[in-house]
């Protein structure tokens, strides 16, 4: 009795910082917020307008939802204007998203067949085919326009309409068949791995490979409409990347990142939504709950709670807080599976990691104490104020651990 009871005031402690924080983060993106060029969900606009919303709900203040009205009636505007990037991440199918998404939330009230109808024929002509890249790609190529199309497939009013986004999504769906390597009962994707090096291969994450992939069929399988067109297709994806689990114990991840047209695994891969297996083990979840296959679903649990060992840092290649690849993302999902499945070791593990994200809050000229990591050519520290990385995303993140409702924004990561 008396460890619950301190359990509970720990609880209780660590709700009061993180809404602390949470205020904080609003103060900051109650002011910075207009100089943002894209539009997309993940690294534009519209999805510091997701937090302004959620947050409104959250405190009950209107003055959230008059910001996100303007920067919705912005985003319009810019796309009046000429707005041509297509991609989910950075682009229109990522902002036409969460416009829908807030209309779906009751946030705002807009004739969406009548605003975004328009936008079809443009995205649908920015489908990519050219199977030497990425084109399959969730953040810049077909999956995420197709999580677009899906989302207005659900929501339309139009028959016509519906008509059409059925179209648009059986063409990715023909592409994905086309392109498919399939070995016996696999199948999988070729694409770049790093362009500089043009090293290709088979990568298994959520943000840029098979993962969403099968994340992607496992929501459209959900349809009469795309269930026979999809569903031995995500068999075969799930069995491929099931075949690529670790056969040795010395890796603490249980998947690599990637594995190269030569046979070659990459080596542990980090405890992140992005890349490794969270985003791995939540798409193995998903398809395994519309497949009614319960091994999948016992196999992608543990994964999943193989993951909730991996708690230090430098192991897990945490550098930041952030959605992508820092401690707020992880604990996200592992408080998305303790929803699912009601585990205490999920909710326990997503308590750990926040903690570990409000003691990572230490940058005195930061946004509400944070920055963000980048790698890459030019590696360093930023500020950041969008969903991907930056302090939109925490505050989404921190709204949907203390708020008695239900959130939907984490849809746009693939996660709900």
């Amino acid at each position: 009795m008396f460890r619950q009871l301190l359990s509970l005031l720990s609880s209780m402690v660590k709700n009061s910082q993180l809404l602390s924080k949470l205020e904080e983060i609003n103060a900051i993106l109650q002011v910075d917020y207009k100089d943002i060029d894209n539009i997309g969900v993940l690294t534009g606009s519209t999805g510091i307008a997701l937090f302004h919303f959620y947050y409104s709900k959250f405190k009950q203040q209107e003055i959230n939802a008059s910001i996100g009205s303007d920067i919705i009636s912005s985003v319009v505007q810019k796309i009046n204007k000429g707005y041509h990037m297509p991609t989910f991440c950075t682009g229109i199918a990522g902002a036409a998203w969460a416009i829908e998404l807030l209309r779906e939330e009751d946030f705002i009230e807009l004739d969406s067949d009548a605003l975004l109808g328009n936008l079809d024929d443009f995205l649908e002509s920015s489908l990519q085919v050219d199977k030497r890249y990425n084109f399959y790609d969730f953040l810049h190529g077909n999956i995420g326009i197709g999580l677009y199309f899906l989302k207005r497939y659900e929501n339309t009013a139009s028959t016509e309409l519906k008509s059409n986004y059925k179209r648009y999504l059986l063409k990715i769906i023909s592409k994905l068949q086309e392109t498919a390597l399939i070995k016996g009962n696999t199948a999988k994707w070729e694409s770049n791995l790093i362009f500089s090096e043009k090293l290709r291969g088979y990568n298994l994450s959520l943000s840029h490979g098979i993962s969403s992939i099968t994340n992607f069929l496992a929501r459209l399988a959900e349809h009469s409409d795309f269930k026979d067109a999809t569903i031995t297709l995500l068999q075969q994806a799930t069995n491929y990347i099931l075949q690529q689990h670790y056969d040795s114990v010395t890796s603490t991840s249980c998947f690599p990142d990637w594995i190269t047209t030569t046979n070659e695994k990459s080596k542990n891969a980090r405890l992140a939504w992005c890349y490794g297996d969270l985003g791995i083990g939540i798409s193995l979840w998903r398809a395994g709950k519309i497949l009614s296959d319960q091994e999948l679903c016992k196999k992608a649990l543990t994964v999943l709670k193989h993951s909730t060992k991996r708690r230090d840092i430098e192991e897990a290649r945490i550098m930041d807080a952030g959605l992508c690849h820092g401690s707020y993302g992880v604990a996200h999902i592992f408080n998305y599976m303790y929803k699912e499945t009601q585990e205490p070791v999920f909710k326990e593990t997503a308590i750990y990691w926040l903690q570990q994200a409000l003691d990572m809050a230490i940058h005195k000229d930061g946004y509400a104490g944070y920055y963000q990591w980048r790698g890459g050519d030019n590696p360093g520290w930023r500020k950041e104020v969008n969903l991907l990385e930056g302090i939109s995303g925490i505050g989404l993140a921190i709204i949907s651990h203390l708020a008695s409702f239900e959130t939907k924004w984490d849809e746009c990561l693939m996660i709900g």
